[in-house]
């Protein structure tokens, strides 16, 4: 089931979450302080394109996760959490894309708090 909830979930929009993953990751990778965002930028746009049967749990949170998350939200999280929930929005319309848009809205999360979580 998760197969086909990843095919539709590539064809229905999440192509173009990755691809801005991928653009948001290619923007931090510029500078050598960046590259840890960068990095997370790749592993959430890997998320983005089958996200179904995968989960995100919260880790341990330090100093530097922290730092992290504030630079992050002030550059580029901001625009990526509102892609996400705008999107899911519209997927909540229906009943049938209800659980595309809960998974929009996971993203819209990690797109916001990218440091601490961790993909399994």
């Amino acid at each position: 089931m998760s197969f086909i909830g990843n095919l539709l979930w590539i064809l229905l929009g999440g192509f173009i979450l990755a691809l801005a993953w991928l653009i948001a990751g290619l923007i931090c990778c510029i500078t050598i302080v960046g590259i840890p965002l960068g990095l997370q930028c790749f592993k959430f746009a890997q998320l983005s394109l089958a996200p179904f049967g995968r989960e995100v749990v919260a880790t341990r949170v330090g100093t530097m996760s922290v730092l992290g998350n504030v630079i992050w939200i002030i550059f580029l999280g901001l625009e990526l959490a509102l892609l996400s929930v705008s999107i899911g929005l519209v997927f909540f319309i229906t009943i049938v894309g209800i659980p595309f848009g809960i998974q929009y809205f996971k993203l819209a999360r990690l797109a916001l708090l990218p440091f601490g979580s961790k993909v399994l």
